[in-house]
């Protein structure tokens, strides 16, 4: 005979989590969000629909393969590349890595982004035309 413990609140909500695809119009709050995945045993978030959220760290997004930003607004800093990070090495730890995710209109606080050089340099153009869109010098 099995012994079966109930399920927690909490270990039931972080399952739902990790199980969603889909984020609509809601605060993510990153850390909370890598932290339920890793305890799914799933070190990589991946195949995720970010539309019109409020992305909250802190964090440091490890974008990687198949992850696109659509009409996002990065983050609020001076100089875009303070919001990028360029790894010493071609792995990085303690950054949350994100596959085949994608954010639509989505709002980033608090979040810094590492990758590929050409990636980086992508998300500094594109913050970069944001803000000469928006008017600012």
């Amino acid at each position: 005979m099995t012994d079966q413990t109930p399920m927690s609140a909490d270990e039931k909500f972080g399952r739902e989590l990790v199980a969603r695809t889909t984020f609509e119009k809601e605060a993510v709050w990153l850390p909370s969000l890598a932290v339920h995945h890793m305890n799914a045993g799933q070190t990589i978030i991946d195949g995720k629909t970010f539309t019109e959220c409020l992305i909250e760290g802190p964090a440091v997004i490890g974008v990687m393969g198949g992850t696109f930003f659509d009409s996002c607004n990065l983050g609020v800093a001076e100089n875009p590349r303070t919001l990028l990070l360029k790894p010493l090495d071609s792995t990085v730890a303690g950054a949350i890595g994100m596959t085949n995710c994608r954010f639509v209109r989505c709002r980033f606080v608090q979040v810094g982004f590492t990758g590929t050089d050409d990636l980086l340099q992508q998300l500094e153009d594109d913050m970069l035309r944001a803000r000469a869109a928006n008017g600012a010098a």
